[in-house]
C-alpha cells in the first residue's frame, strides 16, 4: 500500500514498558523516556523523517534549520499522544485536564437523532476521541469507523489493559463488510465518525489542496457526508500543554448537497486552520502529497 498500510511501528516490549511506567511511576515519567525514543525515530526513521520535514519546511514554511529540529518535537509530541492514549484507555483519565469547543453542536445532533457525520484527520490525538464522545453519547449513536491492520499481539494487549469502549466501532474491512454496517448505522439515524486524510491503495480519492499544495483525500466519508440530509461535522481532538486536551467540533459550512468537492474543500479549509494553531501535530509519516 503505497500511502498508508493501516500499522503502527513499535514492539510489545516497548508497549510493557511505558504500561509499567505510566502506572507505577506517573505519565511525566514514561515522557523521560520519550525523549530517547522520540531520537532514535529521528535519527533512524529516514521515510518519515523526510515527510515530516518536507510538509514543515515547505507546506508550514519553516527555515531549514528551525525545520529540521521541528521534526524531532513532532515525533516527541506524537509519542506523548501514544503515552496519553495508553493512560487515558487504562483508567487514568482523571489524571488529564479537558476543554470542549462546540460541544454544543455535538449535542444538538445527538438530540435530535436524525443522524449525520463527523470528519476528523489524523491530527492530534483523535484515537482517544471516543473518550469524549462517551460524556454525552448515552445512547450510543456515535460509530467510529476505524482501521483494524494493527499488529495483533500489540493490539491484543492494548485491549487487556483498556476500559471497555463506551462507543461502537466499525472496523474497515478487505471484504468490503464494514459497508454494510456503515449503511445499517445510517439507516438506524445514528452518526458516523470517519477520519477523512487516508486512503488505501486503489481506494478512489478525490484532490483538493492543503497547505498551498493538491493532495488526494479519499472519496468515501465526503461522498456519503454530501449525499446525506444531516449534518456534517468536522471534530478536532488536540493536545495542549501540560496534561490538557481540547476538542474542536465545527460544521461544514459552504457545502452543495450531492458534490463531495465541496465538502472536501470545507474539510481542507478546517484542517488548515487546525494546523496554523498546532503545526507540530500533523501525523501522517509518509509522502501525503506525493
Amino acid at each position: 500500500m503505497s500511502q498508508w498500510d493501516g500499522k503502527s511501528r513499535g514492539t510489545l516490549l516497548g508497549y510493557k514498558i511505558f504500561v509499567f511506567l505510566i502506572k507505577k511511576l506517573g505519565v511525566r515519567t514514561a515522557y523521560g523516556l520519550l525523549v530517547f525514543v522520540a531520537f532514535y525515530y529521528f535519527l533512524f526513521s529516514p521515510k518519515s523523517f523526510r515527510a515530516i520535514y518536507y510538509y514543515l519546511r515547505q507546506r508550514q514554511g519553516y527555515g531549514t534549520w528551525k525545520a529540521f529540529w521541528k521534526v524531532y518535537q513532532t515525533y516527541f509530541v506524537f509519542g506523548q499522544t501514544i503515552i496519553d492514549k495508553v493512560a487515558i484507555s487504562s483508567g487514568l483519565r482523571d489524571r488529564f485536564t479537558y476543554e470542549f469547543d462546540g460541544i454544543d453542536i455535538l449535542r444538538e445532533v445527538l438530540a435530535d437523532k436524525n443522524g449525520g457525520v463527523l470528519i476528523s484527520a489524523h491530527v492530534g490525538n483523535f484515537e482517544i476521541a471516543d473518550k469524549f464522545f462517551a460524556d454525552i453519547d448515552l445512547d450510543l449513536q456515535i460509530n467510529l469507523v476505524t482501521v483494524d491492520q494493527e499488529r495483533t499481539i500489540i493490539k491484543e494487549y492494548i485491549e487487556r489493559i483498556s476500559e471497555k469502549p463506551s462507543v461502537k466501532f466499525i472496523h474497515i474491512q478487505e471484504d468490503m463488510s464494514h459497508v454494510f454496517a456503515i449503511n445499517e448505522a445510517l439507516s438506524n439515524n445514528e452518526l458516523i465518525c470517519f477520519t477523512g486524510d487516508r486512503y488505501f491503495d486503489g481506494a478512489k480519492t478525490l484532490t483538493a489542496p492543503l497547505l498551498g499544495k493538491e493532495a488526494c483525500f479519499p472519496v468515501g466519508p465526503f461522498r456519503i457526508a454530501s449525499r446525506l440530509s444531516a449534518p456534517v461535522i468536522f471534530v478536532y481532538v488536540m493536545r495542549e500543554s501540560g496534561l490538557h486536551y481540547h476538542l474542536y467540533a465545527r460544521r461544514a459550512v459552504d457545502v452543495k448537497q450531492r458534490d463531495p468537492q465541496s465538502y472536501l474543500i470545507a474539510y481542507t479549509r478546517s484542517v488548515e486552520h487546525i494546523l496554523q494553531k498546532y503545526p507540530l501535530q500533523w501525523f501522517n509519516f509518509f509522502d501525503f502529497w506525493k
